[in-house]
């Protein structure tokens, strides 16, 4: 059966994922889709240029939504990183551009008969993904997005590197926002099938959630964006939605019991979000999870209403 692939966006994130979708041979056919007709029609024949290099071939489409109704995953990746540039350093100073276009695309989106999975990658993206959602209207469990997938893989390295393992036997989570908000649920951290707290002290901890937290902010100051890390985990996520491989991922995934999307494990399959997983927080990260749920929510009802009063009735 083929597999087909729409990318929305095709800056540095979305380019970075479409050339490892490739060489990975993760779908027969590509759908890319940007307002700089330039640059995809480039990324296009560049793709096209490399495929008898390639392990892979595939069809290229450009900036034609109709070809993406029969996707199985659209990736949103649309943004503007020069937002990012702020003394604050908070994902939410894209937030002014990206809620525009999620609205612009999600015009165009809600005209499919879409049956595929949305995945977004789009900062703020839990923010984003919520906005998607509200505007497309499709089932909650099919949107979703990167959430701390990214602050966790950020996090094991850290501790790997401390404790001088391979990240890859290090297991917990990053919860809540991808931002400020979001934190390191120590209760949940293993090294080794050990629990973290008897291998570190509390300062050495924090000091690897601030490594975790801030992992982003070397690679972006250092090349003015970050790319492949959060290409990784988009493209490890769709392998996981096409292989309905019903993982367990932390994603950014709608929370019923806070009324918003945020970064928190789920079982992944080939119909996005196929069943919960139920942690056991201590008090505090408790706390610190609805403080962050708190601060998506807020922003999204803002958006929403800033939209709506914007566009009156255009909104359905």
């Amino acid at each position: 059966m083929a597999r087909k692939i729409g990318i929305i966006g095709m800056g540095n994130v979305g380019a970075a994922v479409a050339h490892g979708a490739i060489a990975q041979g993760l779908a027969d056919s590509y759908v890319f889709i940007d307002i700089n007709e330039r640059k995809v029609e480039a990324d296009a024949q560049d793709f096209k240029d490399a495929m008898a290099n390639l392990a892979n071939y595939a069809n290229i489409v450009v900036n034609d939504y109709e070809a993406l109704k029969d996707a199985d995953v659209i990736i949103s990746a649309l943004g503007n990183i020069q937002l990012q540039h702020n003394a604050g350093e908070d994902r939410f100073a894209e937030f002014p551009f990206t809620r525009e276009a999620v609205y612009q695309v999600a015009q165009e989106l809600k005209q499919l008969d879409f049956k595929g999975i949305l995945l977004v990658i789009s900062n703020p993206v839990d923010a984003v993904t919520a906005l998607y959602q509200e505007f497309t209207g499709w089932p909650k469990e099919r949107v979703i997005g990167t959430g701390t997938l990214l602050d966790t893989a950020r996090m094991k390295a850290a501790v790997g590197e401390v404790l001088e393992v391979n990240p890859k036997s290090v297991s917990g989570y990053n919860l809540g926002e991808h931002g400020n908000s979001q934190f390191t649920a120590w209760s949940q951290v293993k090294v080794k099938g050990q629990d973290i707290t008897a291998l570190t002290s509390e300062e050495e901890r924090q000091n690897l959630f601030m490594a975790s937290m801030k992992g982003g902010h070397k690679v972006f100051y250092g090349k003015g964006y970050t790319s492949y890390g959060i290409a990784s985990a988009a493209l490890r996520l769709v392998a996981i939605i096409l292989s309905d491989a019903q993982e367990e991922v932390t994603v950014s995934s709608y929370q019923e019991i806070y009324q918003t999307y945020l970064g928190y494990p789920v079982i992944l399959g080939r119909q996005g979000v196929e069943a919960p997983v139920h942690l056991t927080l201590s008090a505090e990260e408790k706390h610190l999870l609805q403080g962050s749920a708190d601060l998506i929510r807020n922003r999204v009802q803002e958006a929403v209403a800033f939209l709506k009063e914007k566009y009156g009735n255009t909104i359905e």
